[in-house]
């Protein structure tokens, strides 16, 4: 059964920067191919929770990365557009100074093949599920605030598939996701993406009337491509 088609693919290269839209993404085991492939951790903090993020330094939404290129970002340099539009090397140390006299602290740049999330590798969220988000919240919310991987054009909310396997386009080279939890969220999404301004009454409309819950999380049941406009269908 069609329950909507794909409108739009995230992939973020350095978690908690802006990312890069794709017309094609590529679902191994580990996520979206290239997706929070690197991050910046806080050198001296020695918690399970070590990295850099806007928590820390709201600006980081501000910086764009992406792959120099797309299509193969197992090998390819990541690339920076910093606030002020000068663009630099993912490793050039004028980029961690920057970062770190923000922050206050040393920090260092880790990568990882696996993908360093927070919880599971992929989010997915519907145009329903936000508009009723903008609906609660009396305002439109620019959907990067929210970071989410997937967006289907769908009048349900994600949550009618929490459970279910999703599969995209064709069954030849389309990528099969196992549906699972609901995604709590924090204080990334009081950010706003064009400013780094903060405003707190985004996490309390998601907190009060979501269950501080936006879309889901999903992990790949079937490596394969999701395209833009796949047909998404929930299978048994």
């Amino acid at each position: 059964m069609i329950v909507g088609h794909v409108a739009q693919l995230n992939r973020y290269p350095v978690k908690s920067m802006a990312g890069e839209q794709l017309g094609v993404a590529e679902v191994d085991w580990q996520g979206i191919e290239g997706d929070r492939q690197y991050a910046f951790v806080r050198s001296a903090n020695g918690t399970r929770f070590p990295w850099l993020t806007a928590r820390e330094v709201p600006a980081m939404v501000l910086h764009t990365a992406r792959f120099a290129d797309p299509a193969k970002p197992k090998t390819s340099t990541v690339l920076v557009e910093t606030p002020d539009g000068a663009t630099l090397s993912l490793h050039d140390p004028l980029l961690r100074g920057h970062l770190e006299a923000a922050a206050g602290e040393p920090t260092a740049l880790i990568q990882s093949a696996r993908g360093i999330y927070d919880a599971m590798p992929i989010s997915v969220q519907t145009s329903g599920g936000h508009a009723r988000v903008e609906e609660l919240h009396g305002s439109a919310l620019d959907r990067r605030r929210f970071r989410a991987n997937i967006l289907i054009e769908s009048e349900l909310p994600a949550s009618a598939w929490q459970g279910q396997r999703l599969a995209f386009g064709n069954a030849e080279d389309g990528a099969l996701l196992q549906m699972a939890d609901p995604i709590p969220r924090c204080v990334l999404i009081t950010i706003d993406p064009e400013t780094g301004a903060k405003e707190p009454r985004v996490l309390r409309t998601i907190a009060q009337q979501f269950g501080n819950a936006y879309g889901l999380y999903g992990t790949a049941a079937r490596p394969g491509l999701i395209r833009l406009g796949d047909a998404v269908r929930v299978v048994d």
